[in-house]
Parts: structure tokens; sequence; C-alpha cells
């Protein structure tokens, strides 16, 4: 060992714990369970009860098929199909798009079993109860495994509790990358309680700015010490040219005797798990980045959930929108819509439309304005209290009210419901050859940028997360954000 282990000693802030797989994980998994169970049974109970509950003439040419045993029978296929779907696995839950992917692949395939078993029997089963049981079940159970992953995220945000304690095994700066990309997530699974740095003698900490220090403890040759000391449950190897290939398999060998995780970062650089297959070559473990999908079948699949939220949004929310037109008109001069040119797919302008919330002429009052804009760089124009904001426009800024009309842009193809920010042109002037990879995909009401803390964003970050989306994007992700869209609206967090 290296000198530095004569400073192998535990932080004070470091409760030494076995390194095992961490209680709660096992303890959500095993709550999964009984979710799952709850949600399929509320979901073929509903469907029987919708469809058959108390109308004997509804049976009558059903008779011979029993439903209380189709129910019995479709409840334990579909929780059989969740487990082999590994929709309960450690790797997925708690974070991610993957353990909903799972779940919907579980879902599809006992529906698809059943719809084929009873075509080939002829069985003849109601499409009524079918078509009821499907999106309720799927309902359920998301719903049942988001409301498991909010309680976690709050134990840990009160009580430091569920999380996944990490060692990292690499150079200082990608230390600092990876603490600072898992802190940058509230409510991250993964805490980093210490690094191991290949290579001679070291600081005895990481400095990590925005987060604290991270403390060392020693070189490659002293990750077994560290986990013990820091009772971490699973390391995590990061870029370093002192630990090959070799090194890693040594590694794992000595980490399973102790029943710890071993994680290694492929250093790609956000790029989605879905993306990423590992793929066996000439005895080597090489990882195969896919594509990003920017066209094709998935496209499709965009469009049409575009076309068909949209469309409800908009006429469900009818009589909101003419409230909100009749306010805006009434309470100031100038039109009821605000039109501006925004830059869309492939960088082609368009139109963008929103309920008035300035006083009229406002833009023509920004260079007045200047010196109060408040985002970094000076790229986007962000003042928190604008004074041009009407009264009745800061209410509809704090919910996002006023972007309901863009929903049209969405029906006229301009827009999407879920993409990166639509971007001024001016702004699009100063993209480099990076964000302009950002114009590859339909503009959208909502986006990661709008769950993540709309205005308060850097622009650093907002270009960051738009990038993701671009490059990863998928129909489960876009759910996903437009259902944490609502919660952000609710909340009026970073909206100004």
């Amino acid at each position: 060992m290296t000198a530095v282990n004569d400073q192998l000693v535990a932080p004070a802030n470091i409760v030494p714990i076995p390194g095992k797989i961490p209680t709660w994980q096992q303890g959500y998994a095993l709550r999964l369970v009984a979710i799952d169970v709850i949600g399929v049974v509320l979901a073929v109970g509903l469907a029987q009860w919708l469809r058959f509950g108390g109308l004997t003439e509804s049976m009558a040419s059903y008779r011979y098929i029993d439903y209380t045993v189709v129910s019995v029978g479709i409840a334990v296929l579909w929780m059989l199909a969740l487990s082999i779907n590994r929709s309960r696995s450690p790797r997925v839950i708690g974070s991610g798009a993957e353990e909903y992917r799972r779940v919907w692949l579980a879902t599809l395939s006992v529906f698809g079993g059943v719809a084929i078993v009873s075509m080939l029997f002829k069985l003849e089963i109601a499409r009524g109860y079918l078509v009821i049981a499907l999106p309720a079940g799927l309902l359920f159970l998301a719903l049942g495994r988001w409301a498991a992953r909010r309680a976690v995220i709050r134990a840990r945000l009160k009580s430091g509790s569920c999380i996944t304690r990490v060692l990292v095994v690499g150079s200082p700066s990608a230390v600092r990358d990876l603490t600072k990309s898992l802190a940058r997530e509230p409510g991250s699974e993964y805490q980093v309680v210490g690094a191991c740095i290949p290579g001679p003698m070291h600081r005895s900490k990481v400095e990590i700015p925005g987060v604290g220090a991270v403390p060392t403890y020693g070189d490659e040759s002293d990750v077994v010490d560290a986990v013990r000391i820091t009772g971490s449950h699973a390391v995590a190897v990061t870029a370093t040219e002192r630990l090959d290939g070799r090194g890693i398999r040594d590694l794992s060998w000595e980490l399973e005797k102790l029943d710890i995780d071993l994680l290694v970062s492929p250093g790609v650089v956000d790029v989605a798990g879905p993306r990423l297959q590992m793929r066996p070559v000439a005895g080597l473990p090489l990882i195969h980045v896919e594509k990003p999908q920017y066209n094709g079948a998935k496209r499709f699949q965009k469009r049409f959930f575009d076309i068909v939220f949209s469309g409800t949004v908009l006429l469900l929310g009818l009589p909101i929108l003419l409230a909100v037109a009749l306010a805006v008109k009434l309470t100031s001069r100038g039109p009821v819509f605000y039109r501006q040119e925004r830059i869309g797919l492939d960088g082609k302008p368009f139109e963008m439309i929103k309920f008035r919330t300035m006083v009229h002429g406002a833009d023509k009052m920004v260079d007045k304005l200047a010196a109060l804009n408040e985002s970094e760089g000076g790229v986007l124009f962000k003042i928190r209290q604008d004074p041009r904001v009407t009264p009745v426009g800061r209410i509809l800024r704090k919910y996002s009210i006023d972007e309901l009309p863009q929903f049209i842009n969405v029906l006229k193809r301009d827009m999407s419901v879920v993409g990166p920010r639509p971007p001024l042109a001016r702004e699009v002037q100063s993209y480099d050859e990076h964000a302009m990879k950002r114009l590859l995909v339909r503009p959208g009401i909502t986006g990661l940028w709008q769950v993540s803390g709309r205005s308060d964003l850097s622009w650093e970050d907002s270009v960051r997360l738009d990038l993701f989306y671009v490059e990863n994007w998928s129909m489960i992700s876009d759910l996903l954000i437009a259902i944490k869209t609502v919660k952000a609206m609710l909340s009026s967090s970073g909206a100004y």
C-alpha cells in the first residue's frame, strides 16, 4: 500500500456500516410487490364491475365464461410478467424511465397473449372488459410506482435515508464531474462518500465547487479498505489510466466477496441507458451506442400523441381559454394574443402564440431594461420582477396559463407537446455547433428545462438538458415529462 494508507480513517460525518445491498432497496422492492398487486386487482376488478356488474343482460352472451376466473388468471399472469420483465430490479427502480418501460412491456405481453389465446381457442372474451382493464392497469401501476418514488425522495431529502453510498475511483477531475452530476438531481439515490485517486501522493480530499469536499482514501490498491471504512454499497470506477481491464476484473472479484456492486462509467456523457447496448466482440465487452432516433416510427408516435393531447387540452380547456382572453382584454390595452417569431425544426422560423402577459409594446423596451437582465452570459433575457408584466399576466405566468395557446402551434406542426425550449432568432445566432442540435426536433411547450427549474436554470444547464432530450427522447420520457409539468405548474417554481 502507498503512504496514503496511514490516513485511512473514517471522517467524523461517516458512520461505517456493512457494505451489503442497501436494506432500503429490499424494502422498496417488497412495497412495489404490494403496490403492483393492488393496482392489478383494482384494474381487473374495475373492468369486471364496469362491464358486467349488475347487468344480467350483458352477461347473457358471455355466460359460459366465468369472468371472476378470467380476472384472477389475468392478475396472476400480470404479476408474473412484471417479475419476468424484472420491473422491480434494484437496477431500475426509483429513477429514470426504464422502470416504467418494463411495466409497459409486461402489460402489453399479458394482454397480447390473452388476445392470441382467445382468438386461437375462440373464447370470445369481451373486448370491453380488456379495453377497460389495460389502460386502468397501466394507470394504477404507474401512479403506485410514482407515489413510491415520491416517498423515497422525500425520505432522502428529509432524513438522508434510502441512499446508496458510493466510493468513486478515478482522477480528481472525474470524481468532481461524477459527484456534481449526482448532486445536480435533488433526491438522488447515490451519495458519494469517498474517493480513491489512482496515482502518486495526492490531497486528503477533493474540493468540489457548490457541493463540498469528498475525502480520499488512497489509490486503486486501497479500494477494499476504503469500502469497509466508508460503509459503501457500491464502487464507481470512472476515467482513470491506472486501472485497466484486468485491474477492474480483479477489483470485481474482491468486491464480490463483500457483496458490493461495481459500477463502471463508460465515459459516454449524456447518453441514456436505452441507447447503450453491451456487445461481446472477440471476447471483449464493447458498448454499442445506438444512433439517436429523429425519424421513422418514433416520430409518427410522437406526432400522434401531439395531436391527441393538444386536441383534448384545447377542447376541455375552452372555457378557461375564453375566460383568460376576456381577462386580458379587459385589464390592459392591446391584443389578447402575443405573437413572436421563434426558431423551430431545422432552423425554420414560425410564429408562436401566447396570451399577452406584458404591456403593449413591451418588445421595444428591451434595450432600456438590458441592465436588469439576470441571465448568465446575457444570451437569454430574464428579469424576475419585470416591470412590463401586467397584474393579470403575472398570474398567468405563475401557473404557465399564458402558454395554453401554444397547443394551436402543436396542431399546426410548428411545435410539439414535449421538446427543447423554442429559441429566439438572436439566441440561435449565438449557438455553437453542439447547441445547434436543439433544432433537430420540434421545440416543445414543455420539456426537461420546464420540469427542472424553468427560468431559474442557467444558460448552460438549459442547453445541457435540451441536448440530452434531443439525443435520448422516447414516448415514455415524454409522458413522464408531461406528468411532471403539471406539478411544476402548480408549484409555480421558477416561473417569472
